[in-house]
């Protein structure tokens, strides 16, 4: 309910903050489709991507990245690779939900400018 305090003081935050973990992601994922997988580079993406599903509560992606970490860590080749498709499908399907969410609210913001005028 933190966000919601901070939606309220200051309208538009959540869209941006979504927003932007969106674009974030979707250009961290993009770089797990690549055919030729530097696991180091990977595991440097996987990072960051952790870090900010940490601060937008996606918590099935961040459990994805924790779990490639680990078999990273393990130098598990065949572990890191299915833990990268688990990072993309749950991304993926995160992202979409995210995207549909965004354009509601910016739906309901421009009813509430227009409402305002």
């Amino acid at each position: 309910m933190v966000l919601q305090s901070v939606e309220d003081e200051n309208p538009g935050f959540l869209v941006e903050m979504m927003s932007i973990f969106c674009d974030q992601g979707e250009k961290i994922v993009s770089q797990l489709r690549e055919s030729v997988v530097d696991f180091e580079k990977v595991a440097e993406y996987v990072h960051k991507l952790k870090g900010s599903c940490a601060c937008v509560g996606a918590k099935r992606v961040r459990f994805g990245c924790i779990r490639f970490l680990k078999v990273y860590k393990e130098n598990d080749k065949e572990g890191c690779i299915a833990a990268m498709v688990e990072i993309r499908r749950e991304f993926d399907e995160l992202h979409l939900r995210l995207k549909t969410m965004l354009q509601l609210e910016q739906q309901i913001q421009a009813l509430d400018a227009k409402q305002i005028n």
